[in-house]
């Protein structure tokens, strides 16, 4: 029956292309709600799975991770939410709560952990469920495409800024996509100068980031005006670690923030010598999430997103690939 079912964009597996699908709608087990899907913003990480960059993912999957939707129906023992509240889902779906990684507050780090789009069914859907753990209130000063980039975007890439520490006045963002676009203006609204890198003559990023306020903008391959106290990675290429730590201060933090990168080259010790720091940033967790969703009205971070209806989720994800957009793809649900 038509009021049963759903439309979804679904990764096969042994297919490159995401497949639309009529799919029975999800029906929530105790502890889950279900949602009425009203957009899914599209991530590079989306781009990972489906290119088996990233193994292990769950058999015929709908992807998505950064999801908006009204809660329309409730599972057991649910008690955060009611039918009709609008919620954020983000990439951390569920973890154990009993390993000792979430018993000291790195539930991020859970070896057990789902993630939703990936081991969980995500947001490229009509309908959508998530345990009521790990959703997010969603701030009324944000409408629906809006607010999809912040659950990834905007959760992870503030986890990656948060640890490149407190005493960073110059800050250097490598990829200037959605997270970069997001970051840059929590940066300039904490006082900081942002030095934005893009892939070598995307001049129109480039002018992206001059017109959200950066310093200054230019190729991932060149050398900024003035060292910078700690860079952001967000392109999945490797060979810009030993690129950012040669234009890092003595003390500086390179944080790489994506799931998948290409392997890092060998780079001379000198590089890394001055107490310089290289790391990773692994998922989020729900304080990271709680923090930067009350922080990002304050600021307030507007994100620039480019629209496409569910059925276009193929075409959205290649110009993902391509670098043809500015800011984030968000899928639309009709």
């Amino acid at each position: 029956m038509a009021g049963s079912t759903m439309h979804a964009m679904v990764f096969e597996g042994a297919k490159a292309r995401l497949q639309l699908r009529q799919l029975a709608r999800p029906v929530p087990g105790p502890g889950q709600v279900r949602l009425q899907v009203r957009a899914c913003a599209v991530c590079r990480t989306d781009l990972h799975v489906i290119d088996r960059e990233l193994p292990n993912a769950k058999r015929a999957l709908i992807p998505g991770h950064e999801i908006v939707g009204v809660v329309d129906r409730l599972g057991d023992g649910v008690t955060r939410f009611e039918p009709g509240d609008r919620v954020g889902v983000p990439w951390l779906g569920w973890t154990c709560g009993q390993c000792r990684y979430c018993r000291r507050g790195q539930e991020n780090l859970c070896p057990a952990a789902k993630f939703t789009g990936y081991t969980l069914d995500g947001g490229y859907a009509e309908y959508a469920i998530a345990d009521e753990r790990f959703c997010f209130p969603i701030d009324t000063g944000y409408d629906d495409a809006a607010a999809a980039p912040l659950l990834c975007a905007g959760l992870i890439g503030y986890r990656a800024y948060r640890l490149a520490g407190e005493k960073v006045a110059c800050l250097g963002l490598y990829g200037f996509g959605a997270a970069a676009h997001i970051l840059t203006q929590l940066a300039i609204h904490e006082g900081k100068r942002v030095f934005a890198f893009s892939r070598p003559g995307d001049r129109a990023a480039q002018q992206f980031a001059l017109q959200l306020g950066a310093v200054w903008a230019g190729d991932s391959d060149a050398t900024p005006p003035q060292a910078l106290d700690a860079a952001l990675i967000f392109a999945p290429a490797g060979e810009l670690v030993p690129k950012a730590l040669a234009h890092t201060v003595p003390g500086g933090s390179v944080v790489c923030g994506g799931i998948h990168m290409s392997d890092i080259p060998a780079f001379p010790y000198s590089l890394l010598w001055g107490e310089r720091i290289v790391r990773s940033v692994a998922n989020l967790t729900r304080a990271d999430g709680t923090a930067f969703l009350a922080l990002a009205p304050q600021v307030p971070v507007r994100t620039q997103v480019q629209l496409f209806p569910l059925a276009q989720a193929n075409e959205a994800l290649d110009c993902l690939r391509a670098g043809r957009l500015q800011g984030a793809a968000v899928l639309t649900m009709a």
